[in-house]
């Protein structure tokens, strides 16, 4: 068997290590059952389900209908500010709250693009600030606690 894509072949590798950690780190917690999740059970399937798509990528990399497409170099400027926004977000989010550190994070990590365009990057911020206050706060009923920026107001 020849490696055609080493794209999907690297791809896959990633996906597949990054899922079987979680799974394995996710023993470590209370699995519960799936009528009663224990806080190990869903990370558990999520990194399960990640490697069996990690292997699957892999496998397509060495098909004969697969394009030969060799790996080019790794943008560091792309992960820089990817993993960057995740990590500033992470610093300030008691201070902003979780909707409006969810529109950082979705417009710094924007910036990473190299078709980045501002409009594109509010839009998208707003829509999923939206998505996420209708699915954490207004759908699960989750109280995050008020952002420390405001709480003299």
């Amino acid at each position: 068997m020849k490696i055609r894509n080493w794209q999907n072949f690297w791809s896959g590798i990633m996906f597949f290590v990054i899922g079987l950690g979680f799974s394995i780190g996710a023993t470590r917690y209370d699995m519960g059952e799936a009528a009663r999740m224990g806080p190990g059970y869903f990370p558990f399937w999520l990194g399960a389900v990640l490697a069996v798509m990690g292997s699957a990528i892999c496998m397509t990399s060495l098909s004969k209908r697969s394009d030969s497409v060799p790996v080019e170099g790794i943008d560091w400027r792309v992960v820089l500010f990817v993993l960057g926004s995740v990590i500033l977000v992470g610093l300030v989010f008691d201070f902003v709250g979780v909707i409006v550190a969810v529109g950082l994070l979705v417009v710094l990590s924007s910036l990473a693009s190299h078709v980045f365009s501002w409009r594109v990057s509010v839009l998208n911020a707003i829509v999923m600030a939206g998505i996420v206050w209708l699915v954490f706060v207004k759908g699960l009923g989750i109280v995050f606690p008020s952002p420390s920026l405001f709480a003299g107001s």
